[in-house]
């Protein structure tokens, strides 16, 4: 089975309920609805679709409300919308210029506060960083530039500071009502983009609770100034996942810190019990073509060496030519590089305390697990908690998230290596339940006679939090 999960992103090309049946059929399991584009009927449409096919399926499908958050952008060009730039020329910004009036000397820019954020020798990069200007002064509302490295530029193309530094705010009025819209079509996690602090996590997560939404909050890291130490950890911390969003991230760092800073996020991530997912370009070649390229293959393998819980597609499902295959292709390479041993060990928190006693479960279960010749692991869960704990451990067993709350299961289908099954049962006698459990396995064919497994579960059932039992049992002798 594969352990590594795929977020991918829905759009035109999966609008066709057949298109988006055959996407879910290759092997995803959160689905990811870009706020950046579109509208809240039709993200509502699609989030219905999926939970449609979902149930036809049996197939249990997270939904991931990504927020646009505050794109720093040019206006616009006269004429054909775009000009060519050449190295050294003046290319001046301006707020105060009408949105429509841009040509080869100048453009207008909808961040009015931009003149503040900037001071001469400042270098702004704008589409993706294929465009370079210095920043020679700065005269009232005009920021007057030189063009370190030209090239083609069109309408409304973002801008980004290297090193980081752009003060605006990481949620905008837009992101506030998108988040209403996520909580009423019941999104299971929103990411939040370019948050600069914990705060920036915190207030989301304040305005979600509100509009009576319960989604996880996942931190979108692109902001250079996200990585300073302790602003990453308590981002960390303050959220239930993070996102290593590679394109404005590369844009502010340089493309070179890439490769380390993503190994380093998604270590410290889950060394404090939280989910990772790895975004942006991962399959670009694909938009176009049926097949990925060698550089692609080894770059969703290293994520997976590396721990990720989840590799995104954006535009590769999202307006691609062959959103399906996209799926498979990656889906593939995700069970191919999970083969490798040093992706099956671990020694994660070997030499720490634990704060609670479900978490506590949890780490045994784990290193008992990889001690035995364990072939599955069954958390009943009322949160989701307890299997999360366990996906923090390397392993090839597989953890099987038991939970009557179709929200869980929906939950945990972020989690590496974890697999949702809806369980019900109101018994309090742990000898019924184990069976109960047993049967279930045996039911799906995930066990045989003979096996070794370790349940783990409550007291208490329907008790968050209060998983302390833990057994060992052979299959046919319970």
């Amino acid at each position: 089975m594969r352990r590594t999960k795929i977020v991918a992103t829905l759009g035109p090309s999966t609008d066709d309920p057949a298109v988006l049946e055959r996407v879910i059929k290759a092997g995803v399991d959160v689905v990811r609805l870009n706020f950046s584009h579109g509208d809240a009927e039709t993200h509502k449409k699609r989030a219905e679709a999926v939970h449609a096919i979902s149930r036809k399926l049996k197939r249990h499908v997270g939904v991931l409300v990504d927020l646009q958050g505050p794109k720093i952008r040019i206006a616009r060009f006269q004429g054909e919308g775009k000009v060519y730039l050449r190295e050294n020329a003046r290319f001046d910004l301006d707020t105060a210029l009408p949105p429509d009036q841009g040509d080869e000397r100048q453009v207008g820019c909808l961040y009015s506060d931009l003149p503040k954020d900037v001071k001469p020798g400042d270098v702004l990069l704008l589409d993706d960083g294929r465009i370079e200007l210095g920043v020679d002064r700065i005269e009232g509302t005009r920021i007057v530039c030189r063009v370190i490295s030209g090239g083609e530029l069109s309408n409304h193309k973002g801008i980004n500071k290297q090193g980081g530094g752009l003060s605006a705010a990481a949620l905008t009025e837009k992101d506030k009502e998108d988040i209403r819209t996520a909580a009423e079509i019941d999104a299971d996690y929103i990411a939040v983009s370019f948050p600069r602090s914990a705060e920036d996590i915190r207030e989301a997560r304040d305005l979600l609770r509100a509009a009576g939404g319960e989604a996880g909050i996942v931190a979108k890291i692109e902001r250079a100034e996200a990585l300073e130490p302790g602003v990453i950890e308590s981002i960390i911390d303050a959220s239930d996942a993070i996102m290593v969003a590679r394109g404005d991230l590369g844009v502010e760092i340089g493309d070179a810190q890439l490769p380390w800073v993503q190994k380093d996020l998604i270590k410290l991530a889950r060394s404090r019990d939280r989910a990772v997912i790895t975004a942006t370009q991962m399959m670009e070649s694909m938009i176009q073509n049926p097949m990925p390229t060698r550089a692609e293959v080894f770059d969703v393998a290293n994520a997976v060496i590396d721990g990720t819980d989840a590799v995104m597609l954006s535009a590769e499902t999202a307006t691609g030519k062959y959103p399906d295959k996209a799926v498979a292709a990656m889906a593939r390479i995700c069970k191919e590089a999970e083969q490798h041993p040093r992706v099956r060990q671990s020694t994660h928190r070997i030499d720490e305390k634990f704060d609670y006693i479900d978490e506590a479960i949890a780490m045994a279960s784990m290193y008992i697990a990889n001690h035995l010749p364990v072939k599955a692991i069954g958390a009943q869960t009322e949160s989701g908690s307890t299997p999360l704990w366990m996906s923090r451990i390397s392993s090839g067993i597989p953890i099987y998230a038991l939970t009557r709350h179709e929200k869980t299961c929906r939950k945990v289908t972020l989690y590496r290596g974890v697999y949702p099954i809806s369980f019900q049962s109101t018994t309090s006698d742990h000898a019924v339940l184990n069976r109960e459990i047993i049967d279930e396995f045996l039911s799906r064919d995930l066990v045989k006679p003979g096996d070794l497994v370790i349940l783990t579960k409550g007291d208490l059932t329907g008790v968050r939090g209060g998983t302390n039992a833990l057994k060992i049992a052979r299959v046919g002798a319970v």
